[in-house]
């Protein structure tokens, strides 16, 4: 099999566009797409100067998909004076899990020279992961209790850092995933929430004060591309999945897809071209009327909260933003506390 491009030994058939690439070409194909989603999404701001930059904080897990984001990211804007940009990696109290990702992360914050700040559910709220799957107090899913601790985490340092945006390394199964869930559920007001939060164009979201805005650069590279550009280019990167890793119904959502895309490649690629169409829309109809409360169902709701809305305090224990009186993850805390 050889590249279309230039003859070499293809690495890469993808099937939804009938391409076969080698390893610099792919590496091409993949930066080429997050270049495109970077200008269409307008992450850089206009008016950024060298005295006043667009901050960015970039969410490093030392997987994959935080690995070839930061690493892009960085080729393209490394140099630029109106881009500043800080990689953070939170670590969840996972034995023998995250602190081999955290090496991958050192490295490669060394490798760029890009200042890299390191935050722990230990130090943060006083538990570790492991403990908290051992006395699963609410009897949950790991990635439940998980998918807020990190939230709010990314969220709290995004703003201390005084951040303009904070981006993350979702890829396209990663997105279909959540469309396909959003839609199959009927949750049209998530749906909504999910435009302004990190899909639509920054200058097409309804703006709020409350939350720093999300962005999604690997949005349109399918995982499988993402694994194989890490590999083309040595990049430092741990591969091994969470152990408590247990999310039953994205599971059986991203088992369909990967179905789909089989007997019908680019199925990935039109939910998402109708997905982000219908948002915008919903976006319309809702705006200012969602809740402002994480339901701490996983990867999901990573976008929950970042809408606008009328009924949002402060929680009386934590002074993050709420719908209720006491935020999901001070609930949450408390329960573990309880239950230990």
């Amino acid at each position: 099999m050889e590249c279309d491009k230039c003859g070499a030994d293809a690495i890469h058939h993808a099937a939804y566009s009938g391409a076969h690439l080698c390893g610099e070409h792919l590496r091409r194909s993949v930066e080429k797409r997050v270049k495109r989603r970077v200008r269409e999404d307008g992450l850089l701001d206009p008016d950024a100067t060298p005295d006043d930059p667009d901050r960015w904080v970039i969410g490093l897990s030392g997987g994959k998909d935080s690995v070839a984001l930061t690493q892009i990211l960085d080729d393209v804007f490394g140099q630029d004076p109106r881009v500043e940009m800080l990689a953070l990696t939170i670590h969840e109290g996972i034995e023998g899990y995250r602190d081999a990702s955290l090496d991958a992360c050192v490295e490669l914050a060394e490798d760029l020279s890009l200042r890299h700040e390191v935050v722990s559910y230990e130090e943060e709220f006083g538990v570790q992961m492991d403990d908290v799957v051992e006395s699963d107090p609410e009897n949950m899913a790991a990635c439940a209790y998980c998918g807020v601790f990190r939230r709010d985490l990314l969220e709290t340092y995004a703003a201390e850092f005084d951040a303009d945006k904070l981006l993350t390394g979702h890829n396209l199964d990663d997105e279909a995933q959540t469309a396909m869930m959003n839609f199959l559920e009927g949750d049209v007001r998530q749906v909504a929430k999910h435009f302004d939060a990190s899909l639509g164009p920054f200058d097409e979201r309804e703006g709020t004060d409350e939350f720093v805005p999300r962005a999604k650069p690997l949005r349109d590279v399918p995982e499988k591309e993402i694994a194989l550009y890490c590999h083309v280019r040595d990049l430092p990167t741990h591969m091994a999945e969470c152990p408590h890793a247990e999310e039953a119904y994205r599971g059986e959502i991203q088992s369909t897809i990967h179905e789909l895309e089989e007997n019908h490649p680019g199925a990935r690629h039109s939910i998402m071209a109708g997905y982000e169409e219908l948002s915008a829309l919903a976006a319309e109809a809702y705006r200012g009327s969602g809740e402002g409360e994480s339901t701490g169902d996983g990867e999901r709701d990573a976008e929950d909260g970042t809408v606008s809305s009328p009924d949002l305090s402060e929680c009386e224990r934590c002074g993050s933003k709420t719908s209720r009186d006491v935020c999901r993850k001070c609930r949450l805390l408390a329960s573990i506390e309880a239950a230990t």
